[in-house]
């Protein structure tokens, strides 16, 4: 039996994670891993050591996680996601962007294939498909979103697996996405942007940066209208898919949030990010718990074959994008910052942008990678579905 048993003792301990892992991420070593794995890992050490309920010795207060505030965190943050900007990208950037998306789906159905997915990653494959289109398209809340419909996330070993390749294929896209541009504009040029002068520089990465606000505060005032508008929301997507059972629950609450996201009231709205990733990291705290370790590390060939279909994945997204971009002679940054926006998500994207010193760009790399987060759950569960027709 676990040391703690009582729902608020183990409430504290998951606090004490969180906390640990966000200090860990400040360390230059730690913070390659990223503070996702790193909750995942750190809660999966507590409870294979007996601190906590583990998945043999499950506890109310997981359920009542994975069943409210999961579904909650996708909600938070994907009301931030402001379609009626996307404009401002322009049609190169969302073009390109959707491009890329089709090669993330054109390379899981080829991944699946070569490793002959339902044989070497188990029934749960074509979630864990979905699972990475709609991450390699949107981002984790699209991952979260498709691990939670298909009850992946009760399946520790399997949710760590699939977020370790993640991560690592996702940081090696970052440098390929950085490297790339200036080594193909050697031996293919582009006609590019000339250098832009200070003012606007900095006008710009301002423009860029107000979309980007992770210094949110808010009062009990605001505190008590997320917290009612979140609840409401979740009660009429479990009130639709119970009149609608073929459709997904995830479905009616992505497209809620989407909708209310496009309302300037709720854009104005603080706290959303902060809300939604403290649920985030309550999510992967409780999947961490799920986590057999030593099961995880008998069974290397799992992660093997994970690895295998992320690398073919991101080998043909990227073949798709920049060949088909190559082709149409299109500027190696824009083609680079889109694919980032599919892998990496806006921050990724925001980041490449600024490696690459196109300014002009900044604002454009945040909002297609608010368009992933719109789309992701949508593709992901489409990919999913059909490969199930594998089984």
């Amino acid at each position: 039996m676990p040391f703690f048993q009582d729902p608020l003792a183990i409430f504290a301990v998951l606090m004490l994670n969180i906390i640990l892992c966000e200090q860990l991420t400040k360390l230059p070593y730690f913070r390659a891993f990223g503070s996702a794995l790193l909750v995942i890992i750190t809660t999966a050490i507590t409870a294979n050591l007996g601190i906590i309920p583990s998945a043999s010795t499950p506890a109310p207060l997981y359920d009542g996680i994975f069943t409210y505030l999961a579904p909650l965190s996708i909600f938070y943050l994907l009301l931030t996601v402001n379609l009626r900007g996307l404009k401002k990208a322009g049609a190169p950037m969302i073009l390109f962007f959707l491009l890329g998306a089709f090669g993330t789906m054109l390379g899981i159905l080829a991944g699946m294939y070569l490793i002959k997915g339902p044989e070497s990653l188990g029934d749960s494959f074509f979630a864990l498909g979905g699972m990475f289109t709609g991450t390699y398209i949107g981002g984790s809340s699209n991952f979260n979103a498709l691990a939670l419909h298909y009850n992946v996330n009760k399946e520790g070993n399997l949710y760590a697996a699939a977020t370790a390749a993640d991560n690592i294929i996702t940081a090696l896209w970052m440098v390929v996405t950085l490297l790339l541009p200036p080594l193909l504009q050697r031996y293919f040029p582009r006609q590019q942007k000339g250098p832009l002068e200070a003012e606007e520089q900095q006008r710009l990465t301002d423009e860029a940066h107000a979309h980007v606000n992770d210094q949110e505060q808010l009062n009990p005032l605001e505190l008590s209208i997320l917290l009612g508008v979140g609840a409401l929301a979740l009660y009429i997507s479990q009130w639709f898919a119970t009149l609608f059972p073929g459709i997904p629950m995830i479905i009616f609450l992505t497209t809620l949030a989407l909708i209310l996201a496009q309302f300037p009231l709720v854009q104005r709205l603080r706290g959303l990010r902060l809300i939604g990733m403290f649920c985030i990291y309550l999510f992967l705290a409780v999947i961490g718990a799920y986590c057999d370790l030593a099961a995880l590390m008998r069974d290397g060939q799992l992660a093997i074959s994970m690895l295998m279909l992320v690398t073919v994945l991101i080998l043909i997204h990227g073949s798709v994008l920049f060949g088909i971009g190559g082709l149409l002679k299109q500027d190696w940054d824009v083609l680079s910052i889109a694919s980032q926006a599919n892998v990496g998500g806006s921050a990724s994207a925001l980041a490449l942008s600024k490696g690459l010193n196109r300014a002009d760009l900044h604002l454009p790399a945040i909002l297609v990678g608010a368009l992933g987060n719109a789309v992701g759950t949508y593709f992901g569960i489409l990919i999913a579905e059909y490969l199930r027709t594998w089984g």
